[in-house]
């Protein structure tokens, strides 16, 4: 897993843990609803960053007999699992503690107190915003963010940007419903700002887990790494036609490739041999992601007779 990840998940993972404890404590002197939702935040993003750093260890452990493809896929499921958390946590404790405090409002207290957290809050939470905004940028290239999110393969890289983001909206919002309560002296807009900030942590849970279900499931990998794979292929001379490439990552940093090929009638089993183990070190060299690759070979027109009935069956 790229170090650069596990730096920005650390970091957003200190950083949470000091404001969580900061805003429960002004919770706590000003009996603020939306600043206790914040508190739940910042406490559940903190759990979070835990399970994706134990995420990230589970999936360095090394291919077994049990699973011969490694454990990669464990980085997917702990990321499915931050996205529960944030909804049925983040998001669920933020709307009950906000419909309590609209039904049983309580003045704030201090609302000084709020405003000096908040702003420290938006310092330290930018900060980590920033580190997961360059990070992911190294990652996204020229494509837009929302492209760039459903092509990345490391979920870690978007899943603290979007808490983060989250994080920085939530505190826009407890800001302002602070803020309403004190101009107009009415503990319902404390109320509500507590909804809203569960409302933008369900939405960015409900994100999360649309991104990390295809990666959990088995996606392929980039369509610039199967065009070059597929020039690859073509260039060699043994090959007569690229019947398929079928392409899953198992992990973030680990691309299996199935290849179906038509060869020269004309090469022995010999030359076939040493033609797939040039192919399969060429494609490795270009593209290091790619771990393993297997090849299959199979005339033109039997692929397509195979193709067709499958279609038949499935139709």
């Amino acid at each position: 897993m790229a170090t650069g990840s596990r730096t920005v998940i650390i970091a957003a993972l200190l950083g949470n843990l000091a404001i969580a404890v900061t805003k429960f404590t002004a919770a706590l002197l000003t009996n603020s609803s939306a600043m206790l939702s914040e508190g739940i935040h910042s406490l559940v993003d903190t759990g979070n960053q835990i399970l994706l750093l134990y995420g990230m260890h589970r999936a360095r452990r090394p291919a077994s007999a049990e699973f011969p493809f490694g454990h990669g896929k464990e980085i997917y499921f702990w990321s499915f699992i931050v996205a529960i958390l944030i909804f049925s946590m983040g998001a669920g404790f933020s709307i009950y503690g906000g419909i309590k405090h609209i039904l049983h409002p309580e003045v704030i207290a201090d609302p000084q107190v709020n405003y000096i957290v908040l702003g420290l809050a938006m310092l330290f939470e930018g900060a980590a915003w920033f580190l997961a905004w360059r990070a992911f940028s190294k990652v996204k290239g020229r494509r837009g963010l929302i492209s760039a999110v459903k092509a990345g393969k490391d979920p870690t890289m978007f899943v603290v940007l979007f808490e983060d983001s989250a994080a920085m909206l939530g505190l826009l919002i407890a800001f302002a419903g602070v803020l309403a309560t004190q101009l107009t002296g009415d503990p319902l807009y404390d109320g509500i700002a507590s909804i809203l900030i569960g409302f933008v942590l369900a939405a960015t849970a409900v994100w999360m887990a649309t991104e990390t279900k295809g990666l959990l499931i088995g996606e392929a990998a980039d369509e610039e790494v199967v065009a070059g794979i597929r020039r690859i292929l073509e260039a060699s001379p043994d090959v007569e036609y690229v019947n398929e490439i079928l392409t899953l990552h198992f992990g973030p940093e680990y691309i299996l490739v199935n290849i179906s090929l038509d060869f020269r009638d004309d090469i022995d089993a010999g030359s076939m041999e040493l033609g797939i183990r040039g192919l399969d070190r060429k494609i490795k060299s270009v593209y290091p992601l790619v771990k393993r690759v297997f090849v299959e070979a199979e005339s033109r027109r039997a692929h397509q007779e195979e193709q067709h009935g499958h279609r038949d069956v499935t139709a």
